[in-house]
């Protein structure tokens, strides 16, 4: 059983950074006494900016379209990569209905039987259903039959009240409604926080609870991740900090003790402070896209090799893939 919600909040307000992260270390160790860090080759594809930039040329079939997303996965297959994370929108910014979603998937297990495709946050599921006026849970039947295999772990809102109206974020009870449903219907899916966008402490111990709950009802998170908030105007001096970042990083490892991987993410927070992540309960440091952050698998590989750990490629399920 991991630490109470009192106990996480005791961390939180603590100065003791380094006993917090010898503790989280200490349950990462227990999950995960090979002492490996894995990492995954994928790409994240904005199906929205394709398919504008498709009609913008000229092409107005939404299939022509969906082939510039089928040559951006097999770029990514070229490589190694085993997955491909999908911004898809909803079906009203799509231009066409459920049936839109369903053919772009069944077009990419057509070409690529063995990619994992991820698609949909909850928010985007939701506005789905509502349109083609169907429940969620039949919604993502629909789609998974189709070809999508899990849906994204992001778009909650853990500040109530704050930032209404913005596309994509919604409330923690819809979002772990969204995510029950996937998982009854057999997909299993990731968590993302996003902390330091305005949220009390409180607020964030009331959402690892909420995803430690589901998960002890569904077991269907593969993994955590907890993410920084992006800097306020993009200077990083007003941004969220190391220390903070790898308090928040530890204090979820110890919370959420029955979700198997915790994921730090490097490209926002630099190598030593991802380097320590791996110190503070982390097991895994996510997608390699040298597209997005100009680092190679070699690179990644090298990272985790010098924090003392053997680096290890897996699949979007973490199922380990080979020992580099």
């Amino acid at each position: 059983m991991g630490i109470s919600g009192e106990q996480a909040l005791d961390c939180f307000r603590s100065d003791d950074l380094v006993g917090i992260g010898m503790e989280a270390d200490a349950v990462r160790r227990r999950l995960h006494p090979e002492s490996v860090v894995s990492y995954v080759i994928g790409c994240s594809i904005d199906c929205a900016a394709v398919m504008d930039v498709g009609t913008q040329a000229g092409n107005t079939s939404g299939v022509g379209c969906a082939h510039r997303v089928f040559d951006e996965i097999g770029e990514t297959v070229a490589m190694g990569g085993t997955g491909a994370r999908l911004v898809c929108g909803s079906e009203l910014e799509m231009g066409g209905g459920i049936e839109w979603l369903e053919g772009l998937f069944r077009g990419i297990k057509q070409r690529f039987p063995s990619i994992w495709i991820e698609g949909l946050s909850a928010a985007e599921v939701v506005t789905n259903a509502g349109a083609c006026g169907l429940g969620l849970q039949e919604t993502l039947a629909r789609l998974r039959e189709a070809g999508l295999d899990s849906i994204s772990g992001n778009g909650v809102d853990l500040a109530d009240g704050v930032g209404q109206g913005r596309a994509g974020r919604f409330s923690v009870p819809e979002w772990v409604e969204v995510h029950r449903a996937a998982h009854r219907v057999g997909m299993r899916t990731a968590a993302t926080m996003t902390f330091g966008a305005g949220e009390t402490l409180e607020q964030r111990v009331d959402f690892l609870q909420a995803v430690r709950q589901l998960q002890e009802e569904t077991g269907g998170f593969a993994a955590f991740v907890p993410v920084a908030a992006a800097a306020p105007g993009g200077r990083e001096l007003d941004g969220v900090t190391a220390v903070e970042r790898l308090k928040t990083l530890a204090i979820s490892r110890m919370f959420l003790d029955n979700i198997e991987n915790m994921q730090t993410i490097g490209a926002a927070q630099g190598i030593k402070v991802l380097q320590m992540g791996l110190r503070f309960g982390a097991n895994d440091v996510g997608p390699v896209a040298p597209e997005c952050s100009g680092a190679s698998e070699e690179d990644v590989r090298r990272i985790i090799r010098d924090a003392g750990f053997m680096p290890v490629q897996r699949d979007m399920v973490y199922r380990t893939m080979m020992l580099n």
